[in-house]
């Protein structure tokens, strides 16, 4: 959420023929690090009939295992475009409006980078070899050069808060928070092409269902979720969240293609939403401030931050439970950010802390804790495994 506005301003083709089946694996291990109020089952997801799965989104890049939408970001499995880029973690700093880069192997501030006003999110670019730098009240993005971890010029975007690709790259779309719009954008110009205004308030985070065909968006102001036809460039459903005051946040889609997980800062939880449907969620408990959503590299788990408490649940999604909460040893605020390479080390900003958390993503134990600038928030940590990027602070597929 922005920080200068107050809580109440803040109320490939796919194949043809093809089925969407059970989730992907078995729970892993791991330890449990103080763990509080886990096993948290969530509520069952009634089984749709099966049926043949609609043409993908034209030109999108053909799923490569229907049963893990994620089966391309495994370890190791780095693209030729991203392979030569040196590792690191770029950690937008919204209240000093520079760009914090640390090298992951020393836990080391490496650079600073100057940028525009209130950067909010590091963005991958939908072919890899960009991050966009959404510069929130400077209405600019900036690109950054993975390979050299050198700025270029500021491209003129209007309340660029958050930015997604659709799964063609055809279009970027900027999440244009107070303009009550979103952006559809040449993914290179960022010209416009379309223009989609939207009556809730603060359009925020979104993530794209399986076939690409149309995506789902929060709406964090105004305590709703969209559904969007990505290839009309319409909103096409609209609905208000069964919980006084929430505030949905990150949206991620499970690895089976079949359910969206909205993470919640009021309802301290994790809806849990049929996207073909698009009835009415439940919700899942995790903690105060529940903020984003990070899948592991095996397709097995999602982490979950608690900002307001400074912890971290993690969903289980063969047991569709929760099985494990991690604590910060010394508190903190975990909210944005990313899995390393290797799946072994998450890495996520401490919104109010000025500071960079590294977690052991088998452990729940705390590797590091790094002084950032003032109010991190959306990192990407770069390079990550995958063929392209749906955007936010790397979604890959």
């Amino acid at each position: 959420m922005h920080p200068t506005t107050s809580l109440t301003q803040r109320t490939t083709a796919l194949l043809v023929g093809a089925l969407l089946v059970l989730l992907a694996g078995c729970g892993s291990g791991g330890e449990q690090n103080e763990a509080r109020g886990t096993e948290q089952a969530a509520p069952p997801v009634k089984p749709r009939k099966a049926t043949a799965a609609p043409a993908g989104l034209p030109g999108m890049p053909p799923v490569q295992d229907p049963q893990d939408i994620y089966a391309a970001d495994r370890p190791g499995m780095l693209s030729p475009v991203v392979k030569n880029f040196p590792s690191r973690v770029y950690v937008p700093n919204t209240n000093s409006n520079t760009v914090s880069v640390i090298d992951p192997a020393t836990y080391k501030v490496i650079d600073t980078i100057p940028v525009g006003v209130q950067p909010q999110h590091v963005v991958p670019s939908w072919d890899l070899k960009t991050l966009w730098v959404n510069n929130n009240r400077g209405h600019t993005l900036t690109p950054i050069d993975p390979a050299t971890g050198k700025a270029g010029e500021p491209v003129d975007v209007h309340d660029p808060y958050n930015l997604y690709f659709t799964p063609n790259g055809k279009y970027a779309v900027v999440m244009a928070s107070l303009d009550r719009e979103l952006v559809f954008r040449d993914p290179h110009t960022m010209e416009t092409r379309h223009t989609e205004p939207v009556s809730c308030y603060g359009v925020n985070h979104a993530d794209f269902s399986a076939d690409g065909r149309y995506f789902i968006v929060s709406c964090e102001f105004s305590a709703e979720l969209l559904k969007v036809d990505t290839e009309k460039m319409k909103v096409v459903g609209r609905q208000r969240l069964p919980f006084e005051g929430a505030m949905p946040q990150d949206v991620k889609l499970s690895p089976d293609g079949k359910t969206f997980y909205i993470a919640d800062m009021i309802a301290h939880g994790v809806w849990v939403l049929d996207g073909e449907k698009f009835t009415e969620p439940a919700l899942i408990p995790t903690g105060k401030g529940a903020h984003g959503l990070y899948i592991s590299r095996d397709s097995k788990e999602m982490y979950i931050p608690n900002r307001g408490e400074g912890s971290i649940s993690v969903f289980d999604f063969a047991r569709n439970k929760l099985t494990k909460k991690w604590w910060l040893p010394d508190g903190g605020s975990p909210d944005m950010g990313g899995v390393s390479a290797d799946g072994k080390v998450l890495w996520l900003s401490g919104r109010y802390d000025a500071e960079v958390y590294a977690v052991d993503t088998k452990t729940g134990k705390q590797l590091a804790r790094i002084p950032v600038g003032s109010g991190p928030h959306g990192l990407a940590v770069y390079p990550q495994p995958g063929r392209y990027s749906l955007g936010h602070t790397g979604v890959f597929r």
